[in-house]
Order: structure tokens, then C-alpha cells, then sequence
């Protein structure tokens, strides 16, 4: 049962670094940053898109509008969070 929970935790903490990684991707992309024609970065761009959308996309339809300020990754980030400490407080306590 520990490597279930192991294995929750290191899932959860690629997901937290894909998640940043979106963040800051979007912000190069939106910046000109990066080369928008480049083929390697449409292909990072619509990996990272295609792996948090998911998530992402219900936590902003019900968020309020907030102009041009996207929280949505900042709330999953404290979700997982969240679910990391009661995996290891909660759960990993009553398995040992």
C-alpha cells in the first residue's frame, strides 16, 4: 500500500511541474518570447496544452472573470498540494 501511495505522490509532483511549466510557457507564448512558427515549440505548446486542459478548463468555468488573469493553475497547484500533505499525513500513517 506504501507504493501506491509513493507512486500517487510522485504522479502528483510531475503533474505540479507540468502544470508550472504551462504557466510559464503561456507566458512566452503570449510575450513573443518564444517562436510561435517553430515546430518544436508548437509541439512543447500543444503537449502542455493537451496535458493540463483537462484540469484546468472546469476550475476556470467556475471561476468569476477576472479580466486577462488566469488563476486556474494557482488553484490546482494548492489542490495538489493539499492532497500531497493528506496522503502523507493522513493516509500513509494508518497504512504503516
Amino acid at each position: 500500500m506504501l507504493a501506491l501511495i509513493q507512486t500517487l505522490d510522485l504522479a502528483l509532483g510531475i503533474y505540479w511541474w507540468l502544470l508550472i511549466a504551462s504557466a510559464i510557457f503561456s507566458w512566452l507564448y503570449a510575450f513573443n518570447v518564444v517562436n510561435p512558427r517553430n515546430q518544436f515549440v508548437g509541439t512543447v505548446g500543444n503537449f502542455l496544452f493537451r496535458i493540463t486542459e483537462p484540469v484546468l478548463a472546469p476550475i476556470r468555468r467556475l471561476l468569476p472573470d477576472l479580466g486577462g488573469i488566469d488563476i486556474s493553475p494557482i488553484i490546482v497547484l494548492l489542490i495538489i498540494f493539499f492532497l500531497r500533505q493528506f496522503l502523507w499525513t493522513t493516509i500513509a500513517p494508518l497504512v504503516v
